[in-house]
């Protein structure tokens, strides 16, 4: 299987692991974020993620709910109705905040 990876910049370290751990299994694995692409502005790495996306079989996420990029490349393979694999997504966010505080009001 094609996997892209897509995801929070801060979780580099942590795609790269799952990546190593998927192509074992003998998968291809493309992160685009790490492809050194310093010619592209914001548009082109948008393009650039759009190939990558339409190459994969499934796209594998690493989001921390707040990058508006993932969201924009979620987007893309939602709309190219690819398949789409939640490997990690931050736990702590402020949106929690806000439902636990409430919950301590009632």
């Amino acid at each position: 299987m094609k996997i892209a990876i897509i995801g929070t910049t801060g979780y580099i370290e942590k795609m790269k692991h799952y990546k190593y751990h998927m192509e074992r299994k003998g998968h291809e694995v493309r992160i685009p974020a790490l492809d050194d692409k310093p010619e592209l502005d914001e548009v082109g790495i948008c393009d650039h993620n759009l190939v990558n996306i339409k190459w994969a079989d499934r796209i594998d996420i690493f989001w921390d709910k707040r990058s508006m990029g993932t969201i924009f490349d979620l987007g893309m393979a939602f709309a190219l109705g690819k398949p789409i694999k939640r490997v990690f997504m931050e736990p702590k966010t402020f949106m929690n905040v806000m439902a636990q505080y409430e919950e301590r009001m009632d």
